[in-house]
C-alpha cells in the first residue's frame, strides 16, 4: 500500500453537516447530490452519512459545473475523471464537453443579441409614432 493510499485511509470520514460546513453547500443539496449519483456515502449502523474527504474536491466541482450552467442530470452523465480533477490536467473529455457547451452559450448569445437589436428597433419606432400621435393631438 503507498504512503498516498495509507494517508487517504488515515484521514477520518465527515458527516454531511462537516461536508457543508467545508463546502458552504447545504445538507439538503448535499443529499440531492447523492441521491442523484453525484456523490457518495457511507452510512453507518446509526444511520449517519459519511463522506470521504476527496468528497469537498468533488462538490467543489459539481458546484463549479452548475455554476457554468450544467444541469446535474448533464453532469450525472459526465465521465468520472471530469470530477476528479485534483490539481491535475484535465481529461480530453472535460475540455470536449466544455467546449462544446461554450459553443452552445455563444449562439445563444449571439441569438439574444440579435433579439435585443430587433426588440430595440421596435421600441424606438414605437415611440417615435407616440411621440407623433401626441404631437398631433396636442397641435388641435
Amino acid at each position: 500500500m503507498s504512503e498516498t493510499q495509507r494517508h487517504k485511509e488515515s484521514v477520518p470520514a465527515m458527516t454531511i453537516g462537516e461536508l457543508s460546513g467545508h463546502t458552504s453547500v447545504s445538507r439538503r443539496a448535499l443529499r440531492h447530490y447523492e441521491t442523484s449519483g453525484l456523490l457518495n456515502s457511507r452510512r453507518a449502523d446509526n444511520g449517519y452519512r459519511y463522506f470521504s474527504r476527496s468528497a469537498i474536491a468533488r462538490v467543489g466541482r459539481i458546484q463549479e459545473f452548475v455554476a457554468a450552467g450544467f444541469s446535474l442530470e448533464e453532469i450525472r452523465t459526465f465521465p468520472e475523471c471530469m470530477l476528479l480533477l485534483d490539481g491535475g490536467a484535465p481529461c480530453a473529455q472535460t475540455l470536449d464537453i466544455q467546449r462544446d457547451r461554450l459553443s452552445t452559450l455563444e449562439a445563444r448569445i449571439a441569438t439574444l443579441e440579435q433579439r435585443r437589436y430587433r426588440l430595440k428597433a421596435l421600441l424606438k419606432a414605437g415611440e417615435a409614432a407616440a411621440l407623433s400621435a401626441e404631437e398631433r393631438t396636442d397641435s388641435l
